[in-house]
C-alpha cells in the first residue's frame, strides 16, 4: 500500500510555504506545487489524510488544464519528473503524479467563483434576499435550481479564515477595470466549456473557484481547476431541484464532522477508516468520469 504524503520536506530546495493541501517550493525561475493527501473541512486541516488524493488532484487539474488552452493560457511547464531539474529527480518517488512545475506568476487578489447552479451559501442567501453576491435573480427559484446564465461572484482571498464575497465594481478597484472584464470573461468562458464537456459525461458541475495570475503582463489560470476540492460536482441522472445533491467530493467528511461534538477548531478530529475508504471512492469515481 502506498503511503499517504502529509507533507513534503526537500531540504535541498527552497520551500516558500504551506497551504491546506499543497506545498510550494522555488526552483530556478519556477515554482513547485506538491499536493499532497491532507483533507481540510472547516478550515481545518485534518490530522490524517487520504491516501492518493494528491494525485487525483493533480490529474484532474491538468486533464482540464489541456481543455482550456484555446480559452487562456495556463501555468504548466513540466509533469514529469524527467523534464523537472536534476535536484528534484531524487524525490520523483513522492513527486511522480502529485506535482506540477510552474511559470512563476504573480496571483490575482481575488478567487474567481463562477456558479451554474443555486447551492451553498448562494442559496441561503438568495431565500433571504433574492439575490446571490448581491446579483438579482429572478423569483421562484428552488434549492439547486440551474441558473439561466452563469454568474461570477468573486471573493477576496483571506489568509485565515474565510473568504468574503465582493463585487465586480470591488474586483474593479482592487485590480484595474482592464483586468477585472478579463477576469470575469476568462471565468464564465471556462466554466462553461467545463460545464458543456461535464454534461457529456453525465456530470453537472455547480459552481466552481479558479485562481489567476499575471505572467510577463499576461493573464493565465494558476493552482488548480474544476477539481473536487475547488468545484461542485452532481450527477445529472440523480440530480432533482428542489434539495441538496449528493456531490462528488469531500461532503462525506464534513457529514461525518457534524455529527461529532467538534467546535471547528484546531485540532482536528482523526477521521475513521471507513470515512477515508468511502471518500477516497468518490475521488478514485470522478476522475475516472471526467477523464476517461
Amino acid at each position: 500500500m502506498a503511503e499517504v504524503v502529509m507533507q513534503t520536506d526537500f531540504k535541498d530546495v527552497k520551500f516558500l510555504r504551506r497551504g491546506k493541501v499543497r506545498d510550494v517550493y522555488e526552483v530556478d525561475d519556477h515554482l513547485l506545487i506538491v499536493a499532497s493527501d491532507r483533507v481540510s473541512a472547516f478550515d481545518v486541516v485534518l490530522p490524517n489524510g487520504i491516501e492518493g488524493k494528491g494525485k487525483i488532484l493533480t490529474q484532474i487539474s491538468l486533464y482540464w488544464f489541456s481543455r482550456m488552452k484555446d480559452i487562456i493560457e495556463n501555468h504548466i511547464v513540466a509533469t514529469e519528473v524527467k523534464d523537472y531539474p536534476a535536484v528534484l529527480h531524487k524525490y520523483g518517488a513522492v513527486l511522480e503524479g502529485r506535482s506540477m512545475l510552474v511559470k512563476k506568476a504573480k496571483p490575482m487578489p481575488v478567487e474567481c467563483i463562477v456558479r451554474g447552479y443555486l447551492s451553498g451559501s448562494g442559496w441561503k442567501e438568495y431565500k433571504e434576499k433574492g439575490t446571490v453576491c448581491g446579483i438579482k435573480l429572478p423569483g421562484g427559484l428552488v434549492e439547486s435550481s440551474r441558473l439561466d446564465e452563469p454568474i461570477f461572484t468573486p471573493s477576496t482571498k483571506a489568509e485565515e479564515g474565510h473568504d468574503i464575497n465582493i463585487s465586480f465594481d470591488e474586483v474593479k478597484e482592487l485590480v484595474g477595470d482592464e483586468l477585472a472584464v478579463k477576469l470575469r470573461d476568462a471565468s464564465l468562458g471556462v466554466y462553461k466549456r467545463a460545464r458543456e464537456l461535464a454534461e457529456q459525461k453525465g456530470i453537472i458541475i455547480a459552481d466552481t473557484k479558479m485562481e489567476f495570475g499575471l505572467f510577463e503582463n499576461k493573464l493565465i489560470l494558476i493552482d488548480e481547476l474544476l477539481t473536487p476540492d475547488s468545484s461542485r460536482f452532481w450527477s445529472r441522472e440523480n440530480y432533482q431541484p428542489g434539495k441538496g445533491q449528493d456531490s462528488f467530493d469531500k461532503q462525506i467528511v464534513r457529514d461525518y464532522l457534524l455529527t461529532l461534538d467538534w467546535g471547528q477548531t484546531y485540532p482536528g478530529p482523526v477521521l475513521p477508516d471507513d470515512i477515508v475508504r468511502k471518500t477516497l471512492a468518490r475521488y478514485k469515481e470522478i476522475l475516472e468520469i471526467l477523464t476517461k
